[in-house]
């Protein structure tokens, strides 16, 4: 059974009449009736009553309504495949975190839309190991990764560098250091040395930038008062932002969140034994994952997103 042969078998449908038919679509009549034949051989019933003229049977009316709905379907489908050749529809699946995810979509998207409006873009929110692992299983386009493992199979592209800041509010700052403030910010702004904020609790991190964190507290030779601990850089932020406690953030989430911030915050580069802790963002792919035109301009939207956030004055952004 082919859809040809369903598609003559509907043409006769209308006609109930071979040689009309044929001459109609311009085959001939034993053309049309082999087709027929191959059907009713296909499905083991007879589609038509041959006497005393020519009829649909029971049989043949299910699969003139099966016929006539797969040959819309088809017919669909070449107009979808006509504008995926022209690169008008389509399908990018895309991984990152929830903060990533937070802070470059609304800024790509709304681009990304106005250009290729019947693309969809499948989102999948995950960590940077988990979405290494779907862009390996081939399950993924692109993916935002923090991650510098060398793995044949993954093509990465540095999108920016992602800057680690001690936070403080002004108002927590003046409430721990009073007149000695306007000093110790002045001294911070190039680099904060964690010392000098011993005093202060801090909003800890329980992820892998908190590990790097933990390791500047070590090198700095105290362990640090926890107001409270977290995961997420966002719950973080919330929190430390009003006030409460020393927090830390990177540039991408004070970017994502300064809108929240209900007094200036101060963010001075956090500084490690070896200089400024800095995250280097990479997309990743699969070496042998086709991009369709779509997914390369997503791409490079991505790229454009990951160099306009590096050229921000986080001093300006976060007054």
């Amino acid at each position: 059974m082919n859809i040809e042969s369903l598609y003559y078998f509907s043409e006769l449908a209308k006609d109930l009449h071979i040689t009309r038919t044929a001459e109609r679509i311009h085959i001939s009549q034993q053309t049309l009736s082999n087709h027929i034949m191959r059907l009713e051989e296909y499905y083991g019933v007879k589609l038509l009553n041959r006497h005393p003229k020519l009829s649909l049977t029971y049989a043949g009316e299910f699969v003139l309504r099966y016929a006539q709905q797969l040959i819309r379907n088809n017919e669909n489908l070449q107009d979808i495949l006509a504008d995926i050749k022209h690169a008008k529809r389509g399908l990018i699946a895309f991984g990152a975190s929830t903060l990533r995810m937070n802070s470059c979509l609304p800024y790509i998207l709304p681009i990304f839309t106005e250009k290729y409006p019947l693309v969809e873009v499948d989102l999948t929110e995950a960590t940077t190991d988990i979405l290494e692992k779907i862009i390996l299983a081939g399950d993924l386009d692109l993916a935002i990764s923090l991650s510098h493992k060398n793995n044949p199979n993954l093509i990465r592209q540095h999108m920016m560098r992602d800057q680690v800041y001690l936070c403080i509010t002004d108002s927590l700052l003046k409430k721990t250091f009073h007149h000695e403030s306007e000093k110790i910010k002045k001294k911070s702004l190039q680099g904060a040395n964690l010392v000098d904020f011993a005093q202060l609790s801090f909003c800890i991190l329980k992820n892998h930038l908190g590990q790097t964190i933990q390791n500047c507290f070590r090198d700095a030779g105290f362990i640090p008062k926890k107001y409270m601990t977290s995961q997420y850089i966002q719950i973080a932020t919330a929190i430390g932002s009003k006030g409460i406690a020393a927090f830390f953030a990177t540039r991408t989430s004070l970017i994502n969140q300064k809108d929240n911030f209900i007094e200036p915050v101060n963010a001075f580069p956090l500084i490690g034994k070896d200089g400024p802790i800095i995250q280097d963002v990479q997309l990743i792919q699969h070496k042998d994952r086709y991009l369709t035109k779509p997914c390369l301009y997503f791409k490079e939207l991505l790229l454009q997103y990951g160099e306009e956030i590096e050229s921000l004055d986080i001093e300006e952004l976060t007054k």
